[in-house]
């Protein structure tokens, strides 16, 4: 519209000065969206005050029209690249709001906080309050498993005592937070007071235990029938439980027999198959036939063991007494000997590896048989498993924290030595973590 252009230069003309807004002469860098030109200041001259204009405005674009600055910068005080003045953005930049008004520095509390004192955030110093509750033992233990029971059956009674005595514990006080409470005024009217409540997510009720399960491992099993030591582990006592069953250690056994009968399953309670006379058998024969099964046994020793007799290895082996497979084997029988013989009862003590209980069962009646009669098994009871003995077997009447904690503590140091022994370094990584929880398991 040719009119409406003549007419808008003498329209600018009309408007006052000050509400034009003008650039601030300088440097300005070339090559914007409203192609604004270089201005340079002559040696000697001051730049125009803010709010006028100098010189022609650029084709193309009217006085006061927005435009980038160059590549040195956008909106920011001082010099740009080279020493050089932008023309736009050279005044003091506007304060930046904060992009987190809720936070508050650390030295400011908030008011509630304030009000109640013992107030901590949870995960912080609330925390500590924990130390003074009871600690979960780790670590490795011994119980007597009686006859008749089955060995995971033991496991779960030892857990529930564990888990009912550390949720019977007391624990952290629930946490309180601020809450305004209607409360009648002076003069009659409801009014609100500021009071500390109890957190309802910390209420027992709520909540629920703290503890629900614990990790218990089991060593090397009993079957129903059998009873005698049962190694359990807790926490980092199931990797000592592995490290222990790589050392295969030697377990001993007092087997009851009983002349005059055979069975299906070569126990006193299985189905009887035959009857056959034992007056003829006398404890010399008997021990001449245990001596013929710890010869054989030994040899499949000393077979399985991989060692050569000949060499200074197998001297200093045989010293330590560590002359042992140290992978899998069949079961190997030790050392065998007669304890008590009073026709017809006899009772055995037997040293074996990888055994069973069920084959201890079977020994018995192949030694009835080489002695032209028959015998069955009237008890199978474990007197030792390692480094663990009937003197450190918790009866089922010590199946509590307390006494738990302790047999831990007596038996840390045998464990930790016989690792040392067998397995040298690959054990100790283990054992210092294993003193660390016993002293914390000790303190609590």
């Amino acid at each position: 519209m040719p009119g409406v252009q003549l007419i808008a230069p003498f329209l600018l003309f009309l408007l006052p000065a000050a509400s034009i807004p003008g650039p601030r002469l300088g440097v300005a860098h070339t090559g914007s969206a409203c192609g604004e030109q270089r201005v340079r200041n002559r040696p000697g001259e001051s730049p125009a005050p803010a709010g006028t204009e100098t010189g022609p405005a650029p084709s193309g674009r009217p006085w006061g029209c927005p435009r980038r600055t160059g590549t040195a910068g956008t909106g920011r005080s001082g010099a740009g690249r080279g020493g050089k003045t932008l023309a736009w953005g050279t005044g003091p930049r506007p304060q930046q709001r904060d992009p987190h008004p809720r936070r508050r520095p650390p030295q400011q509390q908030h008011p509630r906080a304030a009000a109640c004192p013992g107030r901590t955030r949870r995960g912080g110093a609330g925390r500590s309050g924990e130390r003074g509750m009871a600690a979960v033992p780790g670590g490795l233990f011994a119980v007597y498993k009686p006859a008749g029971v089955a060995w995971g059956r033991v496991r779960e009674a030892v857990e529930t005592r564990l888990l009912r005595e550390l949720n019977a514990a007391p624990g952290r006080a629930p946490r309180q937070h601020v809450r305004f409470l209607p409360a009648p005024g002076d003069d009659g009217a409801a009014g609100l007071v500021a009071a500390r409540v109890p957190v309802l997510a910390d209420h027992p009720l709520v909540r629920g235990p703290r503890f629900r399960r614990l990790k218990i491992g089991a060593g090397h099993r009993l079957d129903v029938k059998a009873s005698g030591v049962f190694v359990l582990g807790i926490g980092h006592g199931n990797k000592l439980l592995t490290d222990l069953y790589n050392c295969h250690l030697t377990k001993v056994y007092t087997v009851g027999g009983l002349f005059g009968k055979a069975t299906d399953d070569f126990s006193d309670t299985g189905k009887l198959v035959e009857k056959t006379t034992f007056d003829h058998i006398t404890r010399e024969k008997l021990e001449r036939i245990l001596a013929v099964i710890q010869g054989t046994n030994h040899k499949a020793l000393l077979m399985h063991s991989n060692i050569d007799m000949k060499t200074q290895e197998a001297y200093e082996l045989a010293v330590k007494g560590l002359i042992r497979p140290m992978g899998k084997s069949p079961p190997i029988i030790t050392a065998i000997r007669c304890l008590q013989f009073a026709v017809p009862e006899f009772q055995l003590e037997v040293h074996c590896l990888h055994e069973t209980q069920q084959y201890l069962r079977k020994i018995v009646h192949e030694i009835g048989l080489e002695l032209k009669s028959s015998a069955v098994c009237t008890q199978v009871r474990r007197i030792r498993d390692g480094v663990f003995t009937l003197d450190d077997a918790l009866l089922r009447t010590q199946w509590n924290l307390q006494s738990i904690q302790n047999a831990i503590w007596d038996c840390q140091l045998k464990v930790k030595t016989e690792l040392e022994k067998t397995l040298g370094h690959q054990d100790k990584s283990h054992l210092p973590k294993m003193d660390v929880e016993m002293a914390h398991a000790a303190d609590s």
